[in-house]
């Protein structure tokens, strides 16, 4: 079947297929002294759009070179599957190469002649646009942004500028140096180009060509860049900014559009993401952590929201910024799982009232991760489940609950009188710990705790016939779930 389909020119196997294109495309350049732009997306498409694969080459009209050469690789990928080549400085070379799908009689002269006209009218559109968008500053078309709806119940694209504005600058101040009004004028145009004829015929240069025209009026490059940037990262290998301004603008983007979703009950389901929150929120753990950003995630959340309930169509939301903290851990794991970080042990960091620092949150998981790989760790988990479980039993059994200090006065044992005392120094030692931040020596102050919790279980009956005595052997109990607790929720942790 195979013999039979590639001697009528079909090569079945698309794996063979793609290999032989890529190989091609790879000689054609190297014959121009070339090198091929890396798009293996659209390999992947051309792959199935061919039976029996044959790569031509054509030439670029040089009128259209002075055209921004991210307008000349999309007219070129998007609408005509076509390869861009690379010169020896790594520019944009006026050549593109075909993968047509016959062998033509004259070699592909006029399959090629073909596909020159044809690109040539879509540049010669684009030309017309790149001309005309100049004609007017950048931030005369942001006006036009109320005419297009954001989302139903979240107001118009202007709202949502309006928004972007004052939530960037909040979230500037826990960015490194005074960048305050670039931040507010990079916001402000982040979106105006989606008035541009450019963006209009090719969406998937938003951002691109704000930059450009951004440069054009003679904005700060910093405030261009952001333009750009702000819908960056889109992915878990896309580029993630570092540039101060970018940041600012790419957070408070991809945190509007969340908390906005999110107020009106547009939330994932299952594999359907239809407005990518999954990848907004991966985009917000990426910023934050790989700039080192000490930004209180609950409080940006609030303030989002706040600013959403402000601006047009806004109101009728619902306050979700619990429901989006859980969110953010559920990603956070995602994104941390191929680096080995174990997903209970950021379900026990997240789990503590106010952490949503996501930076202090990392430091205390790997404090946390290496305390759990030593004896002393591994034995108290086994301390506190054993400890928990009675308590929650017998809380359950008397309806009463044992949470607050036991009276160091009815303590009899020598065992639970050292517990008590050693429960109330380590509580205090990792208490001093957490407020430097010093999360190993918090760690290690629980370690102390192991040698009487073992003792107390092995000589101290809890459940004895002194109803007082046990009441108080119980609160004992529970301040080792509570000692344990002020530094991670240890009933998150498996295994």
């Amino acid at each position: 079947y195979q013999a039979k389909l590639r001697a009528a020119h079909v090569i079945l196997d698309p794996a063979e297929r793609r290999a032989v294109i890529a190989e091609a495309l790879a000689k054609a350049a190297a014959s121009l002294q070339l090198t091929l732009k890396d798009d293996q997306a659209l390999l992947d498409e051309v792959t199935g759009l061919v039976e029996w694969p044959v790569v031509l080459a054509g030439s670029i009209d040089p009128a259209y070179m002075k055209l921004p050469p991210e307008v000349l690789t999309t007219s070129m990928r998007a609408h005509q599957k076509y390869f861009a080549c690379l010169d020896a400085k790594g520019e944009l070379a006026p050549r593109f190469l075909i993968v047509s799908n016959m062998v033509a009689k004259d070699g592909g002269k006029a399959v090629v002649a073909g596909n020159e006209r044809v690109l040539r009218a879509r540049l010669s559109d684009a030309r017309f646009f790149w001309e005309q968008d100049r004609k007017q500053p950048l931030s005369s078309r942001v006006p036009k942004l109320r005419e297009r709806v954001f989302y139903k119940g979240l107001g118009t694209m202007e709202d949502k500028v309006t928004r972007l504005q004052a939530l960037a600058v909040e979230l500037a101040r826990y960015i490194p140096g005074d960048h305050a009004e670039a931040v507010r004028s990079a916001a402000f145009l982040a979106k105006a180009d989606l008035s541009t004829g450019m963006v209009g015929e090719f969406p998937e240069l938003q951002g691109i060509m704000g930059r450009y025209y951004a440069l054009h009026d003679g904005e700060e490059k910093a405030v261009a860049d952001a333009i750009a940037e702000h819908y960056s990262p889109l992915g878990p290998n896309d580029r993630c900014p570092t540039a101060p301004v970018s940041v600012a603008v790419a957070l408070a983007d991809k945190i509007d559009s969340l908390v906005g979703f999110f107020s009106i009950g547009e939330t994932p389901t299952g594999s359907k993401d239809p407005f990518a929150l999954r990848r907004a929120a991966l985009g917000v753990i990426r910023l934050i952590l790989e700039n080192t950003l000490r930004i209180p995630l609950a409080k940006a959340l609030r303030q989002a929201f706040i600013l959403i309930g402000e601006s047009a169509e806004g109101a009728r939301g619902r306050e979700p910024t619990q429901e989006l903290v859980a969110f953010f851990a559920d990603r956070l794991k995602v994104h941390l799982r191929e680096k080995g970080v174990r997903h209970d042990l950021i379900g026990a960091v997240f789990a503590l009232a106010g952490e949503d620092d996501l930076v202090r949150l990392l430091a205390r998981v790997a404090a946390l991760g290496k305390f759990l790989g030593t004896d002393d760790g591994g034995n108290l988990l086994v301390a506190y489940r054993r400890a928990a479980n009675i308590v929650r039993i017998e809380e359950k059994k008397d309806r009463v609950n044992y949470d607050g200090p036991a009276d160091r006065k009815l303590l009899q044992m020598p065992e639970e009188k050292a517990l008590a005392e050693r429960l109330g120094s380590a509580a205090e030692r990792a208490g001093a710990a957490l407020e430097r931040e010093a999360f190993d020596d918090a760690m290690a102050a629980l370690a102390t705790l192991r040698g009487p919790v073992d003792e107390f279980f092995d000589r101290v009956t809890v459940n004895c016939e002194d109803r007082g005595l046990r009441a108080n052997r119980l609160r004992l109990l529970s301040e080792i779930r509570a000692t344990l607790n002020a530094v991670a929720d240890f009933s998150e942790i498996e295994g």
